[in-house]
């Protein structure tokens, strides 16, 4: 072992700091999107239909996937996404990401997104919330605090999983 001028502590530091980053990072297959305990599965058209056609504050279960478009400032520790989801350029849906169940990679226009998460038509304001850019949001993409009173979501990026610290 070559002690000299610390080469072995920086190559330990590297070797543990790449180990960490890949953990962070690793491509991975989408997990199971669960809706009330149930499989649910892409639920895109349904999603661009709720957008569409119901009221304001219009609650359900989203399983979606699509194309960045846009990326709105960060806003009080949330990052937002805005997501084409169908052929149409108004098909979009803004994802809400809580940076407090982990980090995120940077995201370029074009990158695949997906999430499973609380859907809600918000395309008006509530309270101190405002109407939404895309007028609905998937939100709750993360690990749930508490499995047992509501479902897990999860965000995915180009393939890396976030979301689940």
């Amino acid at each position: 072992m070559n002690f000299k001028n610390g080469s072995l502590i920086i190559s330990l530091v590297t070797v543990f700091s790449l180990s960490a980053f890949s953990q962070n990072f690793l491509q991975t297959a989408a997990p199971t999107c669960l809706s009330h305990g149930k499989e649910l599965q892409i639920n895109n058209d349904t999603v661009l239909t709720w957008k569409n056609t119901s009221k304001n504050q219009y609650r359900d279960r989203a399983h979606v996937q699509g194309t960045l478009t846009k990326v709105f400032a960060d806003a009080s520790g949330h990052h937002h996404y805005q997501v084409q989801i169908g052929a149409q350029a108004n098909d979009t849906i803004e994802f809400i990401y809580n940076e407090k169940f982990g980090i995120v990679p940077n995201a370029s226009l074009g990158a695949k997104m997906e999430a499973c998460g609380d859907y809600i038509t918000a395309n008006a304001p509530v309270g101190h919330y405002p109407a939404s850019p895309d007028g609905a949001i998937v939100h709750w993409i993360h690990k749930s605090p508490n499995p047992q009173a509501h479902d897990s979501g999860f965000m995915m990026i180009n393939g890396i999983l976030c979301g689940q610290k």
